[in-house]
């Protein structure tokens, strides 16, 4: 496995409903914390297999900033990159409807990861940026990690994008479609959902045609979907392991399957991305499809470990409920 992934990004407090009832108010369901934010997400899913990974954000300095860093740590994700600041975490309260998919409002004004600063040079072994969700919408962190997403790019480092629109968030929508059509543009992986490709007006056709080395489409139950260079379009239903308890995380688990894919074969390169072929693409969405499995099978932002993920990939699969920090 070669090089290293910077993640860039949010990382902030899912509030999930628990099951239990409010005591004052039985319609309410009682709210836990469970840390998380698209790319906070993928840098402990590439901890978890092994990638090495170094996280890029601010956090601040309350407790749950605190409660973040140590998940980080726990996930052998390198913090040397975080800038620390007094600003709130931000928060997200979840809701989940009767399928178990979450729908998402946020309380962003004046946190912490939005004021992120430019990190300089990035550590010598980097191989590839990942980069989106919410700290491509919210200002002014979301022009500077576009600035550097392009700076890294035309260094020659594999840029991978996630762009996970969120509809009310961005006070201008219209320059979040140009944010995100520039590093489209230069990105070697671009994954989105169905629901992101529809908000953004791009197809993967439309991104291919604009510059991306690939574009990797997650359509829920309906499978992944790669849009390749090399392979054509090859697609791979969803995994079906057990009972959904929530779909939290699953496409940043799919985002940090990818990547590890890719890290596994030496790979983490824009035209090695570019000149995969049909059978290699099959491969990484069939891991991907199954690490996206295990998060949906346990509450929260679970990603699968690498001895999980190895385990179900040859057929083994169980669920495991006990899945360490």
């Amino acid at each position: 496995m070669t090089g290293r992934v910077v993640v860039g990004g949010e990382a902030l407090v899912d509030l999930v409903p628990t099951g239990d009832e409010h005591p004052d108010d039985p319609a309410l369901r009682a709210l836990a914390p469970r840390l998380g934010g698209g790319p906070f997400n993928v840098a402990v899913g590439l901890g978890r297999l092994g990638v090495p990974t170094t996280m890029l954000t601010r956090l601040s300095t309350d407790a749950f900033g605190e409660a973040l860093v140590r998940r980080l740590d726990a996930n052998d994700v390198d913090t040397s990159l975080l800038q620390r600041g007094p600003e709130p975490t931000t928060l997200a309260v979840v809701t989940l409807d009767g399928a178990g998919a979450a729908q998402y409002a946020f309380h962003v004004a004046g946190s912490a990861d939005r004021l992120v600063a430019d990190p300089g040079e990035l550590p010598a072994d980097t191989a590839a940026l990942a980069v989106g969700t919410l700290s491509l919408v919210l200002e002014p962190g979301a022009s500077r990690y576009a600035a550097l997403a392009v700076r890294e790019a035309e260094r020659g480092r594999l840029v991978s994008l996630d762009p996970n629109l969120r509809p009310g968030l961005a006070d201008d929508p219209g320059a979040v479609i140009a944010r995100l059509d520039a590093i489209a543009a230069v990105a070697g992986l671009v994954k989105l959902s169905d629901e992101d490709a529809e908000r953004w007006g791009r197809t993967p056709s439309d991104l291919l045609d604009a510059g991306a080395g690939a574009v990797v489409l997650t359509r829920g139950a309906e499978g992944l979907t790669a849009h390749t260079r090399g392979g054509g379009v090859v697609a791979v239903p969803a995994d079906a392991v057990g009972p959904l308890v929530d779909t939290i995380g699953a496409g940043d688990s799919v985002h940090a399957a990818l990547l590890a894919w890719l890290a596994g074969r030496g790979a983490l390169d824009r035209a090695a991305v570019a000149d995969l072929d049909a059978d290699a693409w099959s491969d990484a969405l069939r891991s991907a499809a199954r690490a996206a499995a295990w998060t949906v099978s346990r509450a929260g932002a679970e990603p699968p470990w690498r001895h999980e993920l190895d385990g179900s990939l040859d057929g083994s699969w169980a669920p495991a409920r006990d899945v360490g920090p």
